[in-house]
């Protein structure tokens, strides 16, 4: 990979064969855990302005009507979390002449508390090109990361790496977006496709990044942003204004209407039946053909989940049971069957994957998915795409196999987990929106497919084979640092963690991604060696869960020595009042949790004070505070159950009693907490599904 340095260029061609169409990562992390940013894109003419306000891409306008611009949102990573962004340089307008890659934090926020910034691109395949890092951020609210620019012909690369203190609105109101002289409240449409945007802030650049123009922007109605001149300090800074559209977006009721069945016995007919599977062969045919022609059917389902593979935005078509020769026909050509083929058609070009599937949580076969990627490199598809119940971790593939790299034309191999099916559809028809009626119902049905206990398509089922040795040998205190089992152990872990992400995160709306407090560009294996080695010493594994709109850390233990998985959070004290107030304000805030529930003060000096479950606290509050002094400085509130003992999907099992216990503890405590608290954002990305969030202060008035 190229490393880059600040205002230093590079050709794309020089570095690849194949980068007409790139995918652009952006990362970063924090010691907090809690760090973020929203990312943008910004199409500009020859002047250096966008050429109207539709040029401008962010989380709720992701994907640019030609399909040269697709913003794919953020992927856990072993680090932390990277939003990445797809970009076809072959189908960007001519009189497009650069493409600025930013990103904005909310008000008051700085990328100067962000570790680890960077940027990467790499090719259609995934293969890096280059890298570009980031280390003298500051007090700036927005960054611009780099540009792509046309020069002789051909596309380039240039590191930038500059900020503005004034945050989004003023890098929007230096390339030419149309901002408002006062911020005005927020418009929402119930079902508008593009609900609110943007971010607060002010207007004047720290620096003029290269190449700023001075041409006059049009403004059709797609996207009005915020802000004007920069307020004085003592001001708060106004808010980004966010767009209203007139096309509109059907999401389904979250309250299902009263059902005119006589009783529990009647069955409503769905449209893919489930109940009538029984091998393995069958579940993945037909969980295969149900997907694929959903996809098709659905351009939003479709596009959502091929963009990350890099396949343009266009017309797809899908196929099951496609008949394709393998081997040499000297030798004796034999055909191949791949469980599916998509194809996506844009301006005359054809992209194509093959599809290998798996259900019911069956490995992948090893020498399948290499026949699989032979015979696509030789009929010149782009990708081979595995499709299972396991969840895909960076450097520890499900499946071992060689991609030939004397080969001109690229084959790239992806793989995608039904969890992740599942956790797009829900996004779709609850929170998002697709384009009418008829597709919502679709994905509906789609859903309820995945979710059926005979379709095999749920996620991640088994915690492996060296689970129970794992288990054991904590119990008989005979397992030894640097026991491969533990790496093993680990990896299952994090799968299981990622998959939970995934699920909450469809189900709430927001952003779910597991929290990593470690540098950037750390080596997996070391990292995971490191972590299988503390689950030697100590017999626990954790995970922290980072939720969009929610201001603590939602934090996940299992203690294999004792059997006990522990969910909590942390909530900070308020900055003013007295702790007795505090006290009996958080127990009145609880009334609805149950009455298990831990409560523990925490303490600036002593670390942690005294503690109680909530039925010993609601008569006496005041029992939290310390009784020889000490700075409060917040409260912990933590559920503990028994975990389940085997290692796979049994009533029993680790794997759902972690669900539950994460399910419990968000319905029962978080949730009718965060009813009675102020959200921390003056407006939700979607109207449709406002996010609930703790307050800065931590326990309201």
């Amino acid at each position: 990979m190229h490393e880059m340095t600040k205002g230093a260029n590079v050709g794309l061609g020089s570095l690849s064969e194949d980068a007409t169409t790139v995918r652009v990562g952006l990362s970063w992390s924090s010691e907090t855990g809690d760090g973020d940013a929203d990312v943008s894109v910004l199409l500009l003419g020859d002047r250096g302005k966008v050429r109207s306000d539709a040029d401008f891409f962010f989380y709720n306008n992701p994907v640019a009507e030609d399909g040269s611009v697709q913003l794919l949102g953020k992927t856990p990573t072993d680090s932390g979390s990277e939003d990445r962004i797809s970009v076809d340089l072959s189908v960007v307008p001519e009189d497009v002449a650069r493409i600025v890659v930013a990103a904005s934090r909310d008000e008051g926020e700085r990328f100067g508390d962000l570790n680890g910034l960077r940027l990467t691109v790499a090719d259609r395949s995934g293969e890096g090109l280059l890298g570009f890092s980031i280390d003298d951020a500051g007090a700036e609210g927005a960054f611009v990361f780099g540009e792509f620019y046309r020069r002789g012909g051909e596309w380039k690369f240039r590191a930038i790496g500059q900020g503005y203190e004034t945050g989004l609105a003023g890098l929007a109101t230096d390339f030419g977006i149309d901002v408002d002289d006062a911020a005005e409240p927020v418009e929402t449409v119930e079902a508008a496709a593009d609900p609110a945007v943007g971010r607060p802030a002010a207007a004047k650049p720290a620096e003029e990044p290269a190449g700023s123009g001075s041409a006059e922007a049009a403004a059709p109605p797609a996207v009005v942003l915020p802000a004007q001149a920069a307020p004085p300090v003592e001001q708060a800074a106004p808010a980004v204004r966010r767009p209203r559209t007139v096309r509109k977006k059907v999401t389904l009721p979250k309250v299902a209407k009263k059902t005119l069945a006589e009783n529990d016995t009647w069955r409503s007919a769905r449209l893919f039946p489930v109940p009538s599977l029984k091998s393995d062969r069958e579940r993945e045919t037909r969980a295969t053909s149900v997907l694929l022609s959903v996809m098709a059917q659905v351009p939003e389902f479709g596009r959502r989940l091929t963009a990350g593979f890099g396949a343009p935005a266009g017309r797809m078509e899908t196929f099951t049971e496609v008949s394709l020769p393998y081997g040499d026909a000297r030798t004796g050509e034999s055909r191949k069957r791949p469980d599916g083929v998509i194809r996506v058609e844009r301006a005359g070009k054809l992209w194509t994957a093959l599809i290998e599937t798996k259900t019911n949580g069956n490995p992948l076969k090893a020498q399948q998915v290499q026949d699989y990627l032979d015979i696509a490199a030789r009929r010149g598809y782009e990708a081979v795409i595995t499709l299972g119940n396991d969840v895909a971790l960076e450097g520890s593939p499900l499946v071992d196999v060689k991609i030939d790299g004397r080969r001109k034309h690229k084959v790239v191999l992806w793989h995608l987990s039904w969890a992740e099916v599942a956790h797009q559809a829900q996004l779709l028809i609850r929170h998002e929106g697709v384009g009418n009626a008829a597709h919502a119902w679709l994905l509906q049905e789609l859903l309820h497919y995945l979710q059926h206990e005979n379709s095999g398509c749920h996620g991640f089922q088994n915690m492996g084979p060296a689970w129970v040795p794992v288990r054991k040998a904590i119990d008989d205190e005979t397992l030894c640092q640097g026991d491969p089992r533990a790496v093993d152990v680990v990896e299952s872990w994090e799968r299981l963690v990622r998959q939970v992400c995934l699920r909450l995160g469809g189900e709430l709306g927001q952003k779910v991604l597991p929290v990593q407090r470690v540098r950037r560009a750390a080596d997996p294996a070391a990292r995971r060696g490191a972590l299988a080695d503390l689950l030697c010493r100590e017999g626990r594994l954790h995970a922290e869960l980072r939720i969009e709109g929610i201001q603590g850390i939602l934090a996940l233990t299992a203690d294999l020595r004792t059997g006990k998985l522990r969910t909590s959070v942390d909530i900070p004290a308020p900055d003013q009042g007295y702790p007795l107030t505090w006290a009996k304000r958080l127990i009145r805030q609880l009334y609805e949790a149950p009455a298990d529930l831990h409560v523990r003060t925490l303490l600036a000096e002593h670390g942690d004070g005294p503690r109680g479950t909530l039925e010993r606290l609601r008569p006496e509050p005041a029992d939290l505070l310390p009784k020889g002094g000490g700075e409060i400085t917040g409260f912990r509130l933590s559920l503990i159950k028994s975990m389940g003992v085997t290692r796979g999907t049994a009533e029993t099992g680790f794997i759902r009693s972690v669900d539950d216990a994460v399910d419990r503890f968000w319905g029962s405590v978080v949730t009718p907490l965060e009813r009675r608290l102020a959200p921390v954002r003056p407006a939700a990305r979607q109207p449709s599904s406002p996010a609930p969030s703790l307050s800065s202060s931590g326990i309201p008035g």
